[in-house]
């Protein structure tokens, strides 16, 4: 399976120009951990987390500075340091704290790949980017789910016909008004079988109508529903 098979389509960015309290407010109301930062012609120029956001005068967490006898050859280092860990604390906009260099993946890029970046580089999830914009977002929550939907290699699908499957699933699901609260991250298809995941607070109305625009999709063989309690928080 490759990225654009798991991936969430619906990615939430921001501005270099936006607002720090403005983040915070997008971050908390969504239940998302951090979202990309486009210029404006949606290029992808950095990354903000909640890590970026942890060290605030607002919220008296700025770090605190230990006054002690520098030596001569970290005098250097130490004063970018302090300088840095103040912009983080103090800049009003997102541009002075987002993380610029961020990692990257494409729509082919293997799972297997993805979750080696993943763990190798200690992060949530990755954009996926298609000509330097953002079309993605994969997490180690939809690696989980990919889990959930694997079957052995004995069966038949091929990983294209499950790509277009879930194509015309997740365009069908646009043109629908009810469908507003959800993501193709909970869609996955597997030889050909509709894995959707459902918060326990969707209705049995909403629920029944995503299990009849998987029947009524050309190619799927089954469809399987997964309920979860709905999170407190999830990675972008």
């Amino acid at each position: 399976m490759r990225a654009a098979d798991v991936m969430t389509t619906k990615v939430i960015t921001v501005t270099p120009d936006a607002s720090v309290q403005d983040v915070a407010a997008l971050l908390a109301n969504n239940g998302i951990s951090g979202v990309p930062v486009v210029d404006t012609a949606g290029q992808l120029v950095g990354v903000v987390s909640e890590g970026d956001l942890l060290h605030r005068t607002e919220t008296g967490t700025a770090r605190r500075v230990e006054r002690k006898r520098p030596r001569w050859f970290d005098t250097f280092s130490g004063d970018r340091d302090l300088a840095r860990d103040y912009v983080k604390s103090h800049s009003r906009t997102v541009r002075d704290i987002m993380t610029p260099d961020v990692i990257t993946v494409s729509e082919t890029t293997e799972l297997d790949a993805i979750a080696n970046l993943l763990e190798t580089k200690r992060i949530k999830r990755v954009p996926v980017v298609r000509d330097g914009t953002v079309v993605g977002i994969v997490s180690r929550s939809n690696l989980v789910r990919a889990l959930v939907a694997a079957k052995p290699p004995a069966e038949t699908g091929t990983d294209s016909d499950d790509r277009t499957i879930r194509g015309l699933i997740l365009a069908e699901l646009q043109g629908q008004e009810w469908a507003s609260r959800v993501w193709a991250a909970d869609i996955i298809v597997r030889d050909k079988i509709v894995h959707i995941w459902c918060s326990d607070d969707r209705s049995d109305d909403e629920r029944r109508a995503l299990r009849v625009v998987a029947e009524n999709t050309s190619g799927v063989r089954g469809v399987e529903e997964h309920i979860v309690a709905v999170p407190l928080s999830t990675g972008f």
